[in-house]
C-alpha cells in the first residue's frame, strides 16, 4: 500500500511551532503541517502568539500553511500580504471549526450558513491574492443538514482552490456522529480541486479501512490520531523501528523532552509550561497500556521535575500499545 501524504491538523494550544519542530526532529518531517488558525486585525497586526506560529525561523526545513479564520475578505487579504511578505505561498481558510465562540461570530464553519456571502468573499479574495499564492479550504459540509453540501460544493467549484480538505461532519455535530463518508465520496465525484480527508483516523487500523473504502485517496489530514499517538506516520511509512516497543519508547521520551525544553525556553514560567504539556495529556495517555493512575499522577504534579519524574515512571511501567493503536 503506497504511503499516503500525511498532514497535521491545527490544533488550538497543541499543535504549536514547538510542537511540530519536535515532532519533526524525532518522528520526521510531515507532508505539511497547518498552523493554528490566525485571526485578521487591525493594521495587519499579529499577537504575539500568533506571529510564533509563523515566524519562518520557527519552521525552518518544514512545509507550513498558514490557516486564516474570518469572514471579512479585505481583511483577510491584508493577512494574505503580510504572509506573503514572509515567504509564504499557501494559506487556508477555515471553514471548519464547530466552536460555538467562532461560529456565533458567522466564522469558521459558521461561514457555512451564508453560502450567498460566503460566494462574495471568495470572489472579492481571488480578485486581490498576493502574487501566485495559493489558497486552500478546509470546510465541514454544512450546517444543519447534509444537503448544505452540494450547494456549497458548486461554490467551491467556481473558484481555483488549490485543495479541499473535507471534515465530513455538520458543525452541529462537533466531533459526535460518525463522519458522512456519503458527502466525501460525492465530493469525489463532483469536485473540481483535488481533495484531502480529515476525520476520525486515529489508529493504522482505521486508516488502512479507509484506504480499502477509498483506494484512490492519497491525502490525509490527521489531528487528534498524531497527538494520541505521535509515531502514528512512522507506522503508516513503515519505518524499520515502528513496531519495536524499546524504540517507540525511546523516541516518545526524546520528543517529550524537546516539547518541554520548547516551552520553557519562552520563559513563560513553569506553571505556565506545566499547563501546556498537560494538556497533550488528554490524548497521548491512551497511547499506554493500564496508565490510568500515572496519568493521575501526571495531572497532579504541581512542578516540573514532579512532573518529569511521573512521567518516566509512566514509560517504565506501562506498555506502549502497538501498531499505532490505542490501549483499551
Amino acid at each position: 500500500m503506497p504511503t499516503p501524504h500525511i498532514y497535521l491538523a491545527p490544533m488550538e494550544g497543541v499543535t504549536t511551532f514547538l510542537y511540530r519542530r519536535a515532532h519533526a526532529a524525532v518522528y520526521g518531517p510531515l507532508d505539511k503541517y497547518f498552523t493554528p488558525f490566525l485571526e485578521p486585525r487591525e493594521k495587519r497586526s499579529m499577537k504575539t502568539k500568533e506571529r510564533n506560529e509563523v515566524l519562518p525561523e520557527h519552521n525552518e526545513s518544514l512545509n507550513v500553511v498558514p490557516q486564516i479564520l474570518t469572514n471579512h475578505a479585505a481583511g483577510f487579504l491584508e493577512l494574505a500580504e503580510t504572509l506573503w511578505e514572509m515567504g509564504y505561498r499557501e494559506i487556508n481558510l477555515n471553514l471548519g471549526c464547530p466552536s460555538k465562540t467562532v461560529v456565533t461570530r458567522g466564522k469558521g464553519s459558521g461561514f457555512l450558513a451564508a453560502p450567498e456571502e460566503l460566494d462574495r468573499f471568495f470572489d472579492a479574495v481571488y480578485k486581490g491574492l498576493p502574487g501566485e499564492m495559493k489558497l486552500s479550504v478546509k470546510t465541514r459540509i454544512g450546517v444543519e443538514a447534509d444537503e448544505e453540501f452540494e450547494r456549497l460544493l458548486a461554490i467551491y467549484n467556481q473558484y481555483p482552490i488549490s485543495e479541499l480538505i473535507i471534515h465530513p461532519r455538520l458543525q452541529q455535530d462537533y466531533y459526535k456522529n460518525h463522519p458522512r463518508k456519503a458527502a466525501y465520496r460525492y465530493a469525489l465525484e463532483e469536485s473540481k480541486a483535488p481533495l484531502c480527508y480529515n476525520g476520525d483516523l486515529f489508529t493504522e487500523g482505521q486508516i488502512r479501512e479507509f484506504e480499502a473504502e477509498f483506494p484512490k485517496e492519497d491525502r490525509l489530514m490527521l489531528g487528534r490520531g498524531i497527538i494520541l499517538n505521535p509515531g502514528l506516520p512512522s507506522v503508516l511509512r513503515g519505518e524499520a523501528d515502528c513496531r519495536d516497543e524499546k524504540a517507540q519508547k525511546r523516541k516518545f521520551l526524546e520528543f517529550h523532552r524537546r516539547v518541554v525544553d520548547g516551552y520553557r525556553a519562552l520563559d513563560i514560567g513553569d506553571r505556565n509550561v506545566l499547563f501546556k504539556v498537560k494538556e497533550l495529556w488528554f490524548y497521548q495517555i491512551h497511547l499506554f497500556e493500564h496508565a490510568e493512575k500515572y496519568g493521575k499522577k501526571i495531572k497532579k504534579a504541581q512542578n516540573l521535575e514532579t512532573y518529569m519524574e511521573c512521567v518516566r515512571e509512566l514509560t517504565d511501567c506501562c506498555r506502549i500499545a502497538l501498531p499505532g493503536s490505542p490501549a483499551k
